[in-house]
């Protein structure tokens, strides 16, 4: 939804017995949008930015800043919780205290006037916009109903790419994980990364890159 605030003082009112100024008119101030607007409807390009927030305020932020209109994306996964008396799976956020917004850097202000909202993460005072592909790919992790959890941010290792199952397409890298084939896949601006289950038999290698004796992770995991 867009807002559009103009200063009703230059306008005349219907029914005034004078003509309404057209919106072209130099009297009628340019219009202020406050909401999503694709990156060709202005000059300042839409993309993806990481929110700081107040610890377990995740998935309130994210309604809270859909209901002005942005997107967001606090993704969450299931976890096996043990008390005393039972266990119970419960969500928790696979970024904890990030949420991720799309939107336009004039609009910084209206995002971070959101209560819990602490800053948008980058770098030198400037925001920094995390590549599509890289939210493509943990947004698709999060709908296919895999096995997902928080995984160490890595470096090392062969990078893959996903020809079958409901990841087609994404490209990460496989590790081999108590036994478990998993693909890592990173947001490089947060230095995090997320592991989901995948059958070995779907991923197919990249360019190789070799680490300590010259054996890759993949390979040795896909084997």
């Amino acid at each position: 939804m867009r807002e559009l605030y103009l200063n009703s003082s230059s306008i005349p009112l219907t029914g005034s017995g004078v003509t309404p100024l057209p919106l072209s008119s130099s009297k009628v101030p340019a219009a202020v949008f406050y909401a999503e607007m694709p990156a060709e409807a202005g000059p300042e390009e839409v993309a993806w930015y990481a929110l700081t927030v107040k610890h377990q305020h995740e998935r309130a932020i994210e309604t809270a800043l859909q209901q002005k209109g942005f997107e967001a994306f606090a993704p969450m996964y299931g976890s096996r919780r043990q008390w005393s008396d039972r266990t119970k799976e419960i969500e928790v956020p696979l970024f904890s205290g990030y949420v991720f917004c799309r939107f336009a850097h004039g609009l910084k202000a209206r995002v971070l006037n959101t209560p819990a909202i602490s800053r948008v993460v980058g770098f030198g005072g400037l925001p920094a916009a995390i590549p599509e592909a890289e939210m493509e790919a943990v947004r698709a992790i999060v709908k296919s109903g895999l096995p997902v959890r928080p995984w160490p941010h890595l470096k090392a290792g062969d990078r893959v790419r996903v020809e079958r199952g409901p990841l087609r397409g994404i490209e990460g890298t496989l590790v081999k994980e108590k036994g478990a084939q998993e693909l890592i896949v990173s947001v490089e601006l947060l230095q995090r990364a997320v592991a989901v289950c995948v059958d070995a038999a779907w991923v197919v290698p990249l360019a190789a890159r070799p680490v300590g004796d010259g054996k890759c992770v993949a390979r040795g995991a896909a084997q």
